[in-house]
């Protein structure tokens, strides 16, 4: 071969690898449709949710925690106005009015018309479509708590809680203090609420001190009926021994003995019983006679 064109070859390798070369690289088109579909499906996202705002951000219909919101306030308001001597019914928009609630949405109204307040057990729906407070107990003055409370005492029903009056009487406190003398304060052990007794004044009795003094030192909180039983047995005392419940004594069943059956005999053409009948040549016995 030529050497000079063999000199050329070189320099012409030389030459090129000393020039730099940008290569231009096919674009992967599969990322770039997968790219732009999450972007599409981002934007049509958050165009379709609503936005937060000042002016709309009661009237959303979403959380259920603003539904029962709206609910305990109304019924925090009815039962405030109970209390305070207002007993007229009022309507959906008044009640909202009242508690500065009109600007919820149509939807929260319509679930509050619809369920909420018809459901709700402190809130009575009237026969036009008004609202009013339902108490525990119908009462609107001292009279009426003097008459429910003689009424649970004679029937036996026991007190009655204080919170309850406290929500059912107009005024209350100002009744219990004109009712001072009537009525009997328990706080009862378990949750210290008071519960309200008819004091019945003709049930009174006048116990000797030292009895008294007896009876609050004798302890029998830690003690059942059968230990206390049988400690008044170790005193000799058997004044117990015929209270408290009995149970009912099953009477025994008897049993019953199977006799044995006899076959009775069929008593059918017994005036026959001496009469031989063969049919070989048509003859009848009777006493050594035979007929034919």
């Amino acid at each position: 071969m030529d050497p000079a064109l063999l000199r050329e070859r070189e320099a012409f390798k030389k030459k090129a690898l000393a020039t730099p070369s940008i290569e231009k690289k096919k674009r992967d088109d599969s990322q770039f449709k997968d790219e732009s579909k999450k972007k599409s499906k981002s934007s049509s996202s958050v165009s379709t949710q609503p936005k937060l705002d000042a002016t709309n951000y009661k009237t959303m219909t979403g959380s259920s925690s603003y539904r029962f919101g709206v609910l305990a306030r109304i019924v925090r308001h009815m039962r405030a106005r109970h209390q305070e001597g207002d007993d007229h019914p009022l309507t959906l928009d008044e009640v909202l009015d009242e508690t500065n609630q009109l600007d919820v949405g149509n939807k929260v109204k319509q679930w509050l018309q619809t369920e909420a307040l018809q459901n709700n057990p402190k809130i009575e729906c009237t026969q036009d479509g008004k609202y009013i407070f339902k108490p525990v107990y119908k009462i609107k003055d001292k009279k009426s708590l003097l008459r429910l409370l003689k009424q649970h005492d004679l029937k036996g029903l026991g007190g009655i809680l204080l919170e309850d009056v406290q929500e059912s009487l107009p005024h209350c406190e100002r009744a219990l203090k004109h009712l001072a003398q009537e009525i009997l304060y328990i706080t009862r052990p378990t949750d210290k609420k008071k519960i309200l007794f008819y004091n019945d004044k003709t049930a009174t009795l006048d116990v000797d001190e030292e009895f008294v003094k007896l009876w609050r030192a004798t302890a029998v909180d830690a003690m059942d009926d059968a230990k206390i039983e049988e400690y008044l047995e170790k005193q000799g005392i058997k004044s117990m021994q015929d209270h408290g419940p009995r149970k009912p004594i099953v009477p025994k069943r008897k049993k019953t003995t199977q006799k044995r059956r006899q076959f009775k005999k069929p008593r059918d053409n017994e005036h026959l019983a001496d009469v031989l009948e063969t049919y070989e040549d048509n003859t009848l016995t009777q006493k050594g006679v035979s007929i034919k």
